[in-house]
Formats: C-alpha cells, structure tokens, sequence
C-alpha cells in the first residue's frame, strides 16, 4: 500500500472539511449560547430548555439527515456538467426542506405531552413547554437553510454555510442578551427569551445565505425562474429515496445518544452531569469527523459521476484515514487529560458542591477513557457512512445502523447501567459496542460496494 496517494489528497480534503466543521460548531454554539445565558437565571430554567432542546434535536436530526440527499445528486450531476439537473435537484430539494420544517414543526408541537408521560418535573415541563413552541417554529427556518447548505455542498462551495451560521450567531447573541434580561427597550422574557433569540437567529441565517448565494456568479442561474410548473414526481421521488433512509440513520444514533441521557438520569442527577460534561467533550471533537464525513459525500459522489471508481477508492481511504489521524489525536488527549477536562464545567469554587463535583469528576473522567476509545469508532462509521451516502447507497446502511445502535448498542447500555456496578460507565461501554460494530459493517458494506463497482466498469 502507497501511503503517499492517500496523503496527497489531505490538503484538498482539509480545504473542504474545515468550512462544514466551523458550521457545525456554529450550529453548536448557539445551543451552549442559550445553556450559558438561562443558567444564570436558576437550576430549574436550565432544565427547561435542556429537555427542551432534546425534542428539538431529535426533529432537527431528521431534517439534516433528510437535506444530505442533496448534496451526492448536485456533486454527481455538477461532475457530468449537466447544468439543468444541478437546478432541478436544488429546486425539489429547496421544496421538499420546507414541507419538511412545516411537518417537524407541528411533530414536535404537538409531541410536547410526552414529557409528562417521562416523569419529569411538572415546574420543568411546565417551563418546558412555551420554550418547545417557539423554538420548533425555527425548524422551519433551519431545515430550508439546510436545503441551501447541501445544495452548495454540492458544488464544493462549503464556504457559504458557515458565514451565514456565524453572522447568524452574532444576531443570536445580541436578541438573547436583550430578550432574556429585558436590555434597554426589550422586555424581560426569561426562557422565552432565548427561544425568540434562536426563532430571529436562524431567520435570519436562511436569509443570509439566501443573499450571499444569490450574488455569487457561480450560483446566480440556479435562482432564476422557481415555478410550481417544473415540479416533478419521480425527481421528488428520488430525492426522498435517499433522504428517508439517510434521515433514519441519524435519527437511530441521535435516540442512542438521548436514550444514554435519559439512562443516565435514572441514576441521579451526579451520573447525569457526568454524562452531560462528557457528551459536549465528546461532541466537540466528533464535528471534525462530521465534516469529513460531509467532504467524502462530496468527492465521492463526484468522481462516481466521472465513472473513475478507480480514483473514488483511493480518495474514500484518504479521507478513513484522515479521520483516523485526527481522532486517534483526540483519544490521545482525552486519555492525557481525563481527570483536568472536567473541572472546566464546574465551579470548583463553591464550597457547598465540593462532594457532588468531586464525585462528577471521578465518574467523567472514567467516562472520557472510554470516550477516548469510541471517538475512533465514531469517526469512522460517520466518514464511511458519508462515502456510502455517496455512492447513493442508503438502504443498507439504515439496517446497519439499526441492528448496531439498537439491537447491540442500547441493550449493553441498557443492562451494564442497570443491573451492574459500571452505572454511567456501563452506559458509556454500550455505545462504544454500538459505534465499533456500525464502524465495522458499514467499512465492510463500503468495501464490498466499490469492489464490486470496479468489476463492473472493468467488463
């Protein structure tokens, strides 16, 4: 094996990856944005939006995962230089983003009463509740921004997106800072408040992107003429071919993450906190991976569309391995750094939590020695799950996903947190076994695939 065709092509994957991974953390932020405002207002309006947002993120996963349908169908047809098919797809595309926000909209709305069926506090759930309303509005808002994201990822135009989120960011910023404390000529509105900033803020960032995009020469054509009269069945259809399953394949891993939540919070609030401080570690680093993830979606659709499945094995591997570098680098520091990285999340200065934050800290940092491990695993099965998506291959993937995170995952969470003394760490030993075995079938699937797609060329 010659390493240097692998490494060779870093720079053009990095180039491509870093615009999606500052995106996403944008997209991050403005949820710690909205935990670090409310927090100064009480324990019990921090719980409100925290549950909050875990409706919202399970609605928001399935409209990111339907929009990434988008973007191999736009690569694919920008590489066979058909111009009319680029348009048509961002078209039905754009359409079917905002039948999907208005439908997640009202899912997540109407889904509020769930929360009192799991036994939460009723003064959370009822803080809970006004705060969903609001913030299920700006569904609608994000998941047409996403429409526009995939399209220009695409066209390897990856840059666009991230203005747009970080401007969007600043706009949040500011009707947060104004809305929760009642600033100047703005009322008071507490929670609300931080639903508003996120209602304006992601408003605003479909309407930036809409502005930058439609002034920019390479995506200026593909704006014109939008009539009701070019819509077709079967480019719908296709279109929702690829969107459903991709979207069910981030719904089954982002309910193993709730589920490990909520898991955790049967074990009481300390387990809770643990958890919750090494999700965001983990989260963090996991956005280098998505970003990958999204550049092997672009390439690789791209040389499918020029028929080279010669060239699409060697940049798919270039881009495993870099995700493997990187994340192996983070396991690195997780490990170096397990029993310190916790004490950024709590106040080690208040006197009154000494015994809680010491037992925090012990159970995150046996936590993040897992975590370290499972950051490779997760890597890998969302950058392979990125090159499948691809090739347009998403029906099998769905499976694989299902059986790794539901059939094996969850059931070793479920039993090791329990029903032994591992508790959070049991948890914890259950994803890695989900993430590994999803690592594992999908690196096989995509193996299989390719080789097969070879032969055939070759015929």
């Amino acid at each position: 094996m010659n390493l240097s065709q692998y490494t060779k092509e870093f720079s053009y994957n990095i180039k491509l990856a870093y615009p999606v991974i500052l995106g996403m953390l944008g997209h991050t932020l403005i949820g710690i944005v909205d935990n670090f405002m409310v927090g100064k207002l009480g324990s019990t309006e921090l719980a409100a939006v925290s549950l909050g947002n875990s409706f919202i993120f399970i609605a928001l996963s399935l409209g990111i995962g339907f929009s990434t349908a988008i973007t191999p169908l736009v690569s694919e047809a920008n590489a066979e230089q058909n111009e009319k098919k680029i348009r048509t797809t961002f078209h039905h595309g754009l359409l079917l983003c905002t039948v999907l926000g208005v439908a997640l909209f009202i899912l997540t709305v109407l889904s509020k009463q769930v929360m009192y069926l799991m036994h939460q506090p009723k003064a959370v759930a009822d803080m809970a509740a006004p705060y969903i309303d609001w913030v299920a509005f700006s569904l609608i808002p994000v998941i047409i921004y996403q429409g526009y994201k995939q399209f220009a990822d695409g066209l390897a135009e990856t840059k666009y997106s991230m203005y747009a989120i970080f401007m969007a960011n600043v706009v949040h910023i500011f009707f947060n800072y104004m809305l929760i404390y009642g600033i100047w000529i703005f009322p008071k509105l507490g929670i609300l408040g931080a639903a508003l900033g996120t209602v304006i803020s992601r408003i605003m960032m479909v309407v930036f992107m809409d502005l930058l995009m439609r002034h920019n020469k390479a995506f200026k054509s593909y704006f014109k003429n939008f009539s009701f009269k070019e819509i077709r069945k079967s480019i719908l259809k296709k279109i929702i071919n690829l969107g459903l399953p991709s979207a069910m394949q981030m719904l089954f891993e982002v309910t193993l993450f709730t589920a490990a939540i909520w898991l955790s919070g049967s074990l009481g609030k300390n387990n809770q906190a643990a958890n919750q401080i090494a999700l965001i570690l983990a989260s963090s680093t996991f956005m280098v991976a998505m970003g990958l993830s999204v550049t092997a979606m672009i390439r690789v659709s791209h040389t499918k569309g020029m028929n080279d499945y010669k060239s699409l094995i060697i940049i798919a591997r270039s881009i495993f391995l870099l995700a493997i570098i990187l994340e192996t680098f983070f396991a690195v520091i997780f490990v170096l750094f397990h029993k310190f990285l916790p004490h950024l999340f709590l106040n080690m200065n208040d006197s009154a939590q000494i015994i809680d934050n010491t037992e925090i800290i012990i159970i995150t940092s046996k936590l993040l020695l897992v975590a370290a491990v499972f950051q490779i695993s997760d890597g890998i099965q969302v950058v392979v799950l990125g090159a499948l998506r691809g090739l347009q291959d998403v029906k099998i993937p769905m499976y694989i996903t299902f059986v790794a995170y539901w059939v094996i995952g969850f059931p070793i969470s479920y039993y090791l947190g329990e029903y032994t003394s591992l508790q959070a760490v049991g948890i914890w030993i259950g994803l890695l076994a989900g993430l590994s075995s999803a690592a594992l079938f999908l690196y096989i699937r995509f193996a299989r695939l390719t080789r097969k797609l070879v032969l055939e060329n070759h015929k």
